[in-house]
């Protein structure tokens, strides 16, 4: 490190020493991600990946990147800043695990008002979690600090996600009539529709402490609570299971996502009575007046992720999903037809 004065910079708002102290603490987190790819270490100027295709004879590589969103104001909220980084890795995994492939590795952008070392240091904490629980590794990122374009005490994060699958083993999208429809359940309202939950519960002038008996938590508790990241049952499934489709229920709910998962002369046909409506959507329905329609064409409902197999393959898949810790659901089916997401 070199050996000179920053003043003039730390006066205009910048502190050059509070990010190598960040970075110090952040070291622990991004080790517990590393795997067998990864080359090199934290500091230098991009992140090296040594690709192991024995396995892959005809690789694709599949990226997605996302942020977390407007939910970002419940952690400021709460002063809750550990979790974050779960969401923003979860929203960027779990839409390439909608292709089959296999998350290898993750870069995050924080921007902030001012370089906090310790909340720095939760957040990318928070970012490694993610990481561990998609067994990818955390190769990289950027720490911007700047002054008079966030307000203080504020901040975005973003993520940068590549996997890899086999050309052959790509998820095509292919269901036909009389396909299953599984759904794997949400931990909560995940990362979408915030702005809608901000409004309706007027989260800024609301105690989020309080416990609310019917969330068996606090309100706060119950926003936060982090993304599901389905990519480790998702992979155990599609090395034993041909799946024909898979949709990430974010923004849009079902009614947007469901069919980005479907060929144009199919539709899905969901069963009510199945969702396992999460309590937290009972309470925003309530408190924001919302018709059922709408709920279900914003979150997700308590199902974080769809996919489609065929008949045959319906108790095997089930069973393979139990056998990873999940607790499936038969949501419904598809059907012949061109349509509109179809909830009876």
């Amino acid at each position: 490190m070199a050996n000179y004065r920053r003043d003039r910079y730390k006066e205009a708002g910048v502190d050059v020493e509070a990010g190598y102290r960040a970075v110090e603490l952040m070291k622990g987190h991004i080790a517990r991600t590393m795997t067998a790819g990864v080359m090199g270490g934290v500091g230098g100027f991009g992140g090296a990946f040594e690709l192991d295709l024995s396995d892959t004879p005809h690789p694709v590589l599949v990226s997605g990147t996302d942020g977390v969103g407007t939910k970002l104001k419940l952690a400021f909220l709460m002063d809750k800043h550990d979790t974050i980084g779960i969401d923003c890795v979860a929203m960027c995994v779990n839409d390439i695990i909608c292709c089959g492939a296999r998350p290898l590795f993750f870069l995050d952008y924080l921007a902030q008002h001012k370089n906090i070392p310790e909340k720095v240091a939760a957040i990318v904490g928070g970012v490694a979690e993610g990481c561990v629980q998609a067994g990818c590794a955390l190769v990289g990122g950027e720490t911007a600090e700047m002054p008079g374009f966030y307000k203080e005490d504020e901040y975005d994060i973003a993520g940068f996600a590549v996997g890899v699958v086999d050309r052959d083993r790509m998820v095509q999208n292919n269901a036909a009539p009389g396909d299953l429809l599984i759904g794997l359940r949400a931990s909560g309202v995940h990362s979408n529709g915030f702005s809608l939950v901000r409004r309706v519960l007027d989260v800024e002038h609301t105690d989020l402490q309080r416990k609310v008996d019917e969330l068996g938590m606090s309100l706060g508790e119950a926003l936060l609570t982090p993304t599901r990241i389905y990519v480790k049952p998702m992979l155990a499934l599609m090395r034993e299971v041909a799946v024909k489709g898979v949709s990430h229920i974010t923004g849009g709910g079902f009614y947007e996502n469901i069919p980005r998962m479907l060929p144009a002369d199919v539709h899905a046909v969901i069963e009510r009575s199945r969702v396992p409506v999460l309590p937290i959507f009972t309470h925003i329905a309530r408190e924001g007046d919302i018709p059922e329609e709408e709920m279900f064409g914003t979150f997700n409902m308590g199902i974080g992720m769809v996919l489609a197999v065929a008949p045959q393959e319906a108790d095997r898949a089930l069973a393979i999903l139990e056998r990873e810790g999940e607790a499936p659901v038969r949501l419904g089916r598809v059907e012949a037809g061109a349509g509109p997401v179809c909830i009876v």
